[in-house]
């Protein structure tokens, strides 16, 4: 019996990448009789013509997965939909950009044939802007300084992962998600898969400043308490530095008390600054407290409005 390999595609607002993307990737698997495969697209609640173009693709091909979304639910859950639905004995992840190249995903399978579970995509280049390129490498650089877990840097979520693994990650329901981490916490046999990342073929990114900046935060809260830490320890500093002046202000008294001259600059200043100090404390612990809160409603991690080629599944 052949081997099913699931690919699991998020995509939001792809109408100009989608029927290129399908034409590369199938033309790359068109030689690969050792296999079969299904194209799992998740619409992610795309305000364009991408649902009307996955439409078409599934009309002509029963290949072709549609799990279309009632609304935008982000990224990391529609991957997570893709692997509550995948059938394969591996799946992929990747992107509908053509960032992902797909001639890469072939060379992924062939990595796991050789016995790896994971095996991730790491890039060695990509054609990104100055800021987008500052910005990733500040980001795993601080990601592996304070993660409790080692996340390899330059990945993303494109990746294969065997059906062992998948069944261990359907298992993992937080609502804050950072895919890349927890296939990272799971363990297995992984291995890396260098590659140049292209350019974006059409579109803008699903990932602006904002989106980016929220997603960097679930990477670093999911896996670390460092910022708690840090918490504690600037409490500390300021401890110390309020009673070293304390021992200052004790000492001018006793040699030279006139030195002292009654004013408002520094009590302002001291309010300010532990007025700030309080904001940065009562911040840190309130994402906390807002991931808990949201991780106790229990509500469903997405929602479908309609599947197409594959039967509808009751996900607990």
């Amino acid at each position: 019996m052949q081997r099913l390999i699931s690919y699991i595609l998020p995509t939001y607002n792809e109408q100009d990448n989608i029927v290129l993307f399908y034409s590369e990737l199938s033309k790359n698997l068109k030689n690969r009789g050792e296999f079969e495969y299904e194209l799992i697209f998740i619409n992610d609640g795309s305000k364009d013509n991408t649902l009307h173009e996955l439409n078409k693709l599934a009309k002509n091909d029963k290949r072709v997965v549609i799990l279309n979304f009632s609304r935008n639910f982000g990224h990391q859950i529609a991957i997570s939909a893709g692997i509550d639905y995948a059938d394969g004995d591996a799946v992929i992840i990747m992107d509908t950009d053509l960032q992902d190249p797909p001639e890469i995903s072939v060379q992924l399978i062939d990595k796991w044939q050789e016995g790896y579970d994971v095996v991730y995509a790491q890039r060695r280049s990509r054609k990104d802007g100055l800021f987008k390129k500052f910005s990733a490498s500040m980001f795993y650089r601080i990601l592996s300084k304070t993660s409790s877990i080692e996340i390899p840097r330059n990945t993303g979520d494109f990746r294969l992962m065997d059906r062992k693994v998948v069944l261990e990650l359907r298992r993992f329901r937080e609502r804050n998600r950072f895919m890349r981490g927890l296939v990272s916490y799971l363990g297995f046999k992984q291995v890396a898969l260098p590659f140049d990342r292209h350019a974006r073929h059409a579109g803008e990114t699903g990932y602006p400043l904002k989106k980016m900046f929220k997603f960097a935060v679930d990477g670093i809260l999911s896996f670390s308490t460092i910022p708690i830490q840090l918490i504690n320890n600037l409490g500390i500093i300021v401890a110390l530095l309020s009673f070293i002046a304390l021992l200052a202000v004790g000492v001018i008294k006793l040699v030279d008390p006139s030195q002292l001259v009654p004013g408002w600059a520094f009590i302002v200043m001291s309010i300010f600054f532990m007025g700030g100090v309080q904001l940065i404390v009562m911040g840190v612990l309130g994402s906390y407290i807002g991931r808990t809160y949201s991780e106790v409603q229990r509500r469903p991690l997405y929602i479908i409005e309609s599947v197409t080629n594959k039967k509808p599944k009751t996900i607990v």
